[in-house]
């Protein structure tokens, strides 16, 4: 099976990592940044809103009260500087009336002058109201004791919507009433016209809460809950404007500006909905949810070029580092070899002696007598078997090195460790002689086989073995037992040796690359760095136990593929 599996899920799994950290740490500020300013322009713009809202109605309450003070003002004022000879006279009220038209237009409707008796004994204007009773109304009850008073919007005698301005005055020991009618459209139009955007109108009620203004829109049913919360939270007690935003009944979000009037007896209060009152506010919102959006797939797709060039840039370094490896453990191979070189070469020279000896001896039979005739016959016959026994015995021995030297296949194939590691103890069966070590096979017969490198897994074992050696040389001999079996549903092959041990402050440095206890020259510290990398890279694992002066076991630890068999076994050992 091919190592691009893995490798494609490795790098998948990388480039998801990189691209989602890129895009966390890119949106984190982004995001903090962009919802602070938008919370701080959001306050910021509704305290504008509000505070305009406010200067607005502050600026309409004045104009409005104004409004009222000046004609409440001339009335007060053609009582005082005419009086009640001159004004009961209907021809100069009549002259009076057209006068204040000429100057404020239709705003005063008509005038009237009332005696105590509640009985109008004049009038001006464009109503039959000569000699109307005024006794039992409201507003002459409230006229006769104020000196001034402006009467609530009522309908009255004429059937229209109107309000009274009265002022109260005495002639010869006894009151009398000076009433001006104030046009209702002229009033109605000076509150409507405090209008902001699409929705904003204003009106007017009074302390029951009744209206003395039109509604705009027909929202009349609506104002009800604002009503209450004014009245109940007792506005006509307070001065200034309040601004509030509330939902009306049909649960429409408002903001509502209110003021009072008319000595505290009229509230002004001005509403607009509220998504005209932001509209500008989420306008610019929206603006910035798209250009955030934008700036988000901007961020996106740049983190995907970045994750796609780092993780192209990794790929080809590992591809780099994994040529480097390999050829880390050629060199490893290569000069495990030459260790054996030693060994191998007492062993080939053995043989050769002895089939130098016997060619000698053959030579001399020759040389003295008749081969075919002489008594000798049968030397020469088991001379000449030995020379063949001794040539194939190294022909052998010549045979097991090269074939090691040449398996530098790292492809992922078919493995039966313990054929493979009969043969490594063969190769190795001189040096232990020579090194006083007995080298013992503990092998499962019943192991299965498993996916690796070939050339990986005897740079492995020979690595370990060599270790082992070495530890043993040290203390003049040991045995060297080699084991496989099952394990947890893994295959375990574990090189023990009853050499010095390692020290435990060094077992957890063993596996660090350029680490060694051995003298300058004689290691570089990598063997078993790489003996981690191979295992690791297998899906396995490598431990180590030890004791110092008892000896040490490593044990490596492979997962067993579901899909071997003997098929599989077979392609593997032909391969």
């Amino acid at each position: 099976m091919s190592k691009q599996t893995p490798v494609s899920g490795y790098y998948r799994a990388l480039s998801r990592n990189m691209f989602l950290s890129i895009i966390t740490i890119s949106f984190i500020p982004v995001f903090f940044v962009s919802a602070t300013i938008l919370y701080q322009f959001r306050v910021t713009y509704r305290e504008k809103v509000f505070d305009q809202l406010a200067e607005l109605v502050e600026k309409h309450q004045l104009n409005i009260d104004g409004f009222l003070n000046q004609k409440v003002a001339d009335i007060i004022f053609l009582s005082k500087s005419k009086g009640y000879i001159n004004l009961h006279n209907e021809k100069f009220l009549q002259n009076k009336l057209i006068l204040l038209q000429q100057s404020y237009g239709s705003v005063f409707v008509d005038l009237g002058v009332i005696n105590e008796q509640g009985i109008q004994i004049a009038y001006a204007g464009p109503f039959a109201l000569e000699k109307a009773h005024y006794d039992e109304t409201e507003w002459f009850q409230e006229a006769m004791k104020r000196q001034v008073f402006i009467s609530d919007v009522f309908l009255g005698l004429r059937g229209t919507p109107h309000f009274i301005i009265a002022v109260r005055d005495v002639w010869e020991g006894k009151p009398w009433i000076l009433r001006a009618t104030i046009d209702f459209v002229e009033f109605n139009n000076l509150v409507q016209q405090i209008r902001i955007g699409a929705t904003g109108f204003a009106f007017i009620v009074n302390r029951e809460g009744k209206y003395q203004t039109r509604l705009a829109f027909g929202l009349e049913s609506n104002q009800e809950d604002i009503l209450k919360f004014f009245l109940n939270r007792e506005y006509f007690s307070q001065r200034g404007v309040s601004v509030v935003e509330r939902p009306d009944a049909s649960g429409k979000g408002h903001i509502y500006a209110a003021a009072l009037l008319k000595n505290n007896d009229w509230l002004l209060i001005y509403q607009q909905s509220t998504a005209d009152a932001f509209s500008h506010l989420n306008r610019t919102q929206w603006i910035c949810v798209i250009i955030f959006i934008l700036g988000g797939a901007a961020i996106v797709t740049m983190s995907a070029i970045l994750t796609r060039r780092m993780v192209s840039r990794i790929s080809q370094s590992d591809r780099e580092k994994e040529v480097m490896n390999q050829q880390v453990i050629e060199t490893g191979k290569l000069a495990s070899i030459g260790e054996l070189a030693a060994g191998i070469a007492h062993e080939i020279n053995n043989p050769v002696a002895i089939m130098v000896e016997e060619a000698g001896w053959i030579q001399d039979l020759l040389e003295e007598e008749d081969v075919k005739t002489s008594k000798n016959l049968t030397e020469i016959q088991d001379a000449l078997s030995q020379i063949r026994v001794q040539g194939t015995r190294c022909k052998d021995i010549t045979h097991k090195l090269l074939s090691f030297a040449r398996k530098t296949d790292s492809r992922i194939q078919y493995i039966q460790l313990n054929d493979m590691i009969r043969d490594i103890a063969a190769l190795y069966e001189q040096r232990a002689k020579y090194s006083m070590v007995q080298i013992k096979s503990v092998l499962d017969e019943a192991l299965p086989a498993i996916k690796g490198s070939v050339s990986e897994l005897q740079q492995v074992l020979l690595n370990l073995i060599n270790n082992s050696l070495d530890a043993m040389e040290k203390k003049k001999g040991g045995v060297l037992t080699l084991s496989t079996f099952m394990k947890d549903n893994r295959v375990v092959v574990e090189v023990q040796d009853t050499g010095l041990g390692i020290p435990e402050a060094n077992l957890s440095r063993l596996f660090d690359p350029f680490f060694t206890t051995k003298p300058v020259g004689k290691g570089t510290g990598l063997g078993l760095s790489i003996c981690y990398g191979i295992i690791k890279g297998l899906g396995g694992q490598i431990h180590v136990a030890s004791q110092v002066n008892q000896g040490t076991t490593f044990g490596i630890y492979l997962p067993v593929s579901d899909d071997v068999n003997a098929d599989h076994l077979t392609e593997g050992e032909n391969q």
